[in-house]
């Protein structure tokens, strides 16, 4: 039986659009959140500067996959940004990575989710490596949950 307590293994995830659960990723990105501080003083105070919070800033989640024939839904939804319909492809996504037995554990949240940018792979005739897709995606805010 595995062990529920330990720490997650970083080798089993899944992402989630919207409900949809998609698996298949060679790699998957979890940004880092920030708040960055404003430095203030006022003449009459202490000669410290006191630390006020700004706005928050959340890096960019980037996925990474072999490329198939079986699945172009990722590509669709670059292309609705494509063609400028950036409000018609936000998004709920989830990242989620699975215990040692295929169950859902800790799972990161991103609430209206775009894709900034597609890459297709580099390909070589002298190569033996995997075609590699990308999509980055932006979004407005990240929570942790379970």
């Amino acid at each position: 039986m595995p062990d529920r307590h330990g720490p997650y293994r970083n080798f089993r995830y899944l992402l989630e659009i919207d409900g949809i659960a998609q698996a298949g990723f060679s790699e998957a990105t979890i940004p880092e959140a920030s708040t960055e501080p404003i430095e203030y003083r006022e003449g009459n105070e202490a000669p410290t500067v006191r630390k006020l919070s700004s706005l928050n800033a959340y890096g960019n989640v980037t996925l990474q996959w072999g490329v198939t024939t079986d699945s172009m839904a990722l590509y669709e939804w670059w292309t609705l940004v494509e063609q400028g319909k950036v409000d018609e492809a936000r998004r709920s996504v989830a990242v989620i990575v699975l215990d040692e037995e295929g169950e859902p554990g800790a799972r990161w949240q991103f609430r209206n989710a775009w894709p900034q940018q597609y890459d297709a792979p580099d390909l070589s005739a002298t190569a033996n490596e995997v075609a590699i897709e990308s999509l980055e995606i932006v979004h407005e805010g990240m929570e942790r949950a379970e």
